[in-house]
């Protein structure tokens, strides 16, 4: 079962560092595509804003990867808990104030990514 956590920890992480890339450094190309409800003529002006949005998710990646890279178990699980954590509440909030489909993509991976990390340790 920790196998089982450790993967969905890391495709988390892996989603939160597309978000990244998306936000920081394809806003105005690609972004375009993946965010098709985002007001097109909004996307230039509001490029800084979402490269700090992508730096965020970058830390929720980092931080996903970092407990993966922890030797001690205990210490692994109360990190991964407290990452999965922050993106679980940001997944929440995005689907409340943004978009529902929000909870699908970012909260219901992590949320399962978390069962999966209390079941295993």
């Amino acid at each position: 079962m920790k196998l089982i956590a450790e993967i969905l920890i890391a495709i988390v992480a892996a989603e939160h560092l597309y978000i990244l890339w998306l936000e920081m450094f394809a806003w105005t190309t690609r972004a375009r595509k993946t965010f098709k409800s985002f007001p097109a003529e909004l996307f230039e002006p509001t490029k800084p804003m979402a490269a700090n949005q992508g730096l965020y998710n970058g830390f929720l990646a980092a931080g996903l990867i970092w407990s993966l890279l922890i030797q001690d178990a205990l210490w692994a699980q109360h990190v991964s808990i407290f990452f999965l954590s922050c993106v679980i509440i940001a997944g929440l909030y995005g689907a409340y104030s943004v978009q529902r489909s929000i909870f699908f993509v970012q909260a219901l991976p992590a949320i399962i990514a978390l069962i999966a990390v209390l079941l295993a340790w």
